[in-house]
């Protein structure tokens, strides 16, 4: 029997070039942590995924949801992330304990946060919260509310001259339960749970941080400094920034076929069309006008919030490395 080496070397050679090719077009993974559970909230990186916008960066992209238990500050110091989702005053506060957090992006130009009050109550403006009960999330969501509160001289330790703080699960019942007289929540999420138990706006007082000058920048991007050394990291993450983007703006072109994206990705099952369709429209509101670019207006002006918390501020001294524009610049070109 006669061996044809020839042959051999040939197919031997072509497997090698086949493994090769299929190594070369394997895609990066990414891991995503949001800041909370699957909603329209975080469209653009579902819409980024089902439309093939990470697939086209070469990318693999696991999205984990967040919940109540789950801090994603957390989840990317103990390694279940490269980048999350979070509130800057949370990644600022986090960054001066030692957790070195950098913003490489931020989608939402606007905040939704407010404050919800029962019109019954008598709360018409700021001046009449001390005496009252408002309630407050924590897990680092209560960093603007104490910032607001230092600025208006108003104390969190209760009193006549003080507000009481109620410690608010993510629900609103403590509004209609009155437990509180008014109570923290979204302009895309929490206000219209309310109106959907039954209470009309017209028996509403809102106070948009955004009018109350001290609203602070949220759902940044976010990742550890040390990665950014890595040539191969920055260069994931520059696309995975690009591909989020091009995702956040076909939703906020596209909310309905958005929502509905979202409505596909819930396990949970716990999402209605309506709401998710409500909230993508709100949504796309706080999104509109922002790049993925961070304006340094903006940072400084959450900085300066967070600074100016009298005798208990949320940070003590200018942030230094916290934030850079090396990964969308190199993404939108």
């Amino acid at each position: 029997m006669k061996l044809n080496f020839n042959g051999l070397r040939g197919a031997a050679w072509a497997t090698a070039m086949s493994l090769g090719a299929g190594m070369a077009q394997a895609a990066d993974d990414v891991t995503l942590q949001l800041k909370w559970v699957t909603q329209a909230q975080f469209a653009g990186y579902y819409v980024a995924k089902d439309k093939g916008f990470y697939d086209e960066e070469d990318l693999n992209v696991t999205i984990k949801p967040g919940g109540p238990d789950i801090a994603p500050t957390q989840v990317i110091a103990g390694g279940g992330a490269d980048v999350v989702v979070e509130w800057m005053p949370a990644a600022l506060a986090a960054r001066e304990k030692g957790l070195p957090l950098v913003n490489i992006a931020q989608p939402f130009k606007a905040s939704g946060m407010m404050l919800t009050c029962l019109k019954e109550s008598g709360v018409t403006g700021p001046e009449d919260f001390p005496g009252r009960t408002l309630g407050v999330w924590f897990f680092g969501n209560e960093y603007p509310f104490l910032s607001w509160m230092s600025s208006l001289d108003i104390p969190t330790e209760g009193g006549d001259k003080g507000v009481e703080v109620l410690k608010q699960g993510f629900n609103v019942d403590p509004l209609l339960q009155k437990q509180a007289d008014c109570i923290s929540t979204m302009t895309y999420n929490e206000y219209w749970q309310v109106i959907d138990a039954g209470i009309p706006a017209e028996d509403l007082v809102t106070f948009k941080y955004e009018d109350q000058g001290v609203a602070t920048l949220e759902d940044g991007l976010y990742v550890l400094e040390d990665k950014l050394a890595d040539p191969a990291f920055k260069d994931k993450m520059v696309r995975f920034v690009r591909a989020s983007m091009k995702g956040w703006k076909y939703a906020e072109a596209n909310p309905d076929e958005a929502a509905e994206i979202v409505l596909e990705n819930d396990d949970t099952g716990a999402q209605t069309e309506k709401h998710q369709k409500r909230m993508m429209e709100e949504v796309a509101k706080l999104t509109a006008g922002s790049n993925g670019a961070l304006s340094e207006e903006d940072y400084q002006r959450t900085v300066d919030t967070l600074l100016g918390g009298g005798s208990d501020p949320v940070i003590t001294k200018e942030p230094q490395g916290a934030w850079t524009a090396e990964i969308t610049d190199k993404a939108l070109k």
